[in-house]
């Protein structure tokens, strides 16, 4: 089955072709330069450069993968969880698409994309499994019972990690996407330096909150000046913080489910501390953990096209009337 996946959830517009669990196209226009500038994703801005930019990268898709749209059997699209003008855009794409070409034609939701991208990129990852989705915009835990079987385990509650990550590297001055930077100024600062909080690492429940973390780095800097502090200790000690919540609660997950492995997917699975300390801990405790090619953690359509996949595989197709839907919880297959 070759499935054409469009998503547009944020500030990438990306399409791509999949075909039986093969990747044959992944085209991704990234607004990273663009938003820079603001220290954050700016809506609207994204919106407008969707709308430039999703042509050009859909036949791009096709163009890579020397396919044509007639040879597809079923078009995806991200439609729910995201920034509803850059959704609105995907959604409309596909649809139009899906309407030419009388395709069948499937939403999906933003975070069942970032669970298939450890999926595709590797197939023999046992089920169930626990996922970690950690980014920018969420922080969630995920018991994976099965393809498209789900049960939300724990969510964010204020800031997600990546989010975090932005607000204290801007707060810093010290780049956009704030993950990268922390993490490069993080090699040459100590980890142990401050004795930053965990939130609620000790609590019972799979919830997240870093707000407080956040919150402990301002009052740092409260009455003194900016170079009176090391800002690689800062950043060490900021990003061992939330590695250590991160690691804490997905292996706690894992335990609590009685899994043998685990998978980290999203943005912020590339931070290089968080890998680190995901395969120090699971090699420890003899979990396996699984992490998405590099292609494919941040947003990209070639998970959207695998989850899509998956959902038509069970039966699912939208109508023409499918509708963008900025916050909606994440379901399993009916």
């Amino acid at each position: 089955m070759l499935i054409l996946g469009i998503e547009t959830s944020c500030d990438e517009t990306a399409a791509a072709l999949v075909e039986d669990g093969t990747i044959l196209s992944n085209v991704i226009a990234s607004q990273i330069d663009l938003h820079a500038r603001f220290g954050g994703v700016v809506p609207e801005v994204a919106s407008r450069k969707h709308v430039e930019a999703i042509g050009y990268v859909i036949k791009e898709a096709f163009d890579s993968a020397r396919r044509t749209p007639s040879e597809i059997d079923g078009i995806a699209v991200t439609s729910r969880y995201g920034l509803i003008g850059s959704l609105i855009v995907g959604v409309s794409a596909a649809k139009s698409l899906a309407y030419a070409l009388k395709v069948p034609l499937v939403g999906t939701h933003h975070i069942e994309g970032h669970i298939f991208a450890p999926i595709l990129s590797h197939p023999e990852m046992p089920m169930p499994h626990v996922c970690l989705t950690v980014s920018g915009g969420h922080t969630m835990l995920v018991y994976v019972k099965g393809l498209c079987q789900y049960e939300v385990m724990g969510n964010t509650l204020d800031d997600a990690a990546g989010e975090a990550f932005d607000k204290i590297a801007k707060f810093l001055n010290i780049g956009f996407p704030g993950g990268p930077a922390i993490d490069r100024l993080s090699l040459q600062g100590s980890r142990t330096a401050f004795d930053l909080p965990r939130p609620l690492v000790r609590s019972r429940s799979f919830d997240f909150s870093f707000s407080g973390l956040k919150t402990s780095v301002v009052n740092m800097f409260r009455g003194k000046e900016r170079n009176a502090i090391p800002l690689p200790d800062v950043a060490a000690s900021f990003q061992e913080a939330i590695a250590d919540v991160l690691v804490s609660k997905t292996v706690h997950a894992a335990e609590h489910k009685g899994v043998a492995a685990i998978s980290v997917t999203g943005g912020v699975s590339s931070n290089r501390r968080l890998r680190e300390a995901f395969l120090e801990t699971c090699g420890r405790l003899g979990l396996e953990v699984f992490f998405p090619h590099p292609d494919l953690r941040t947003d990209n359509a070639a998970m959207v096209a695998a989850a899509g996949a998956a959902r038509l595989d069970h039966g699912e197709v939208a109508g023409l009337d499918l509708n963008a839907v900025p916050s909606a919880p994440l379901e399993s297959a009916r």
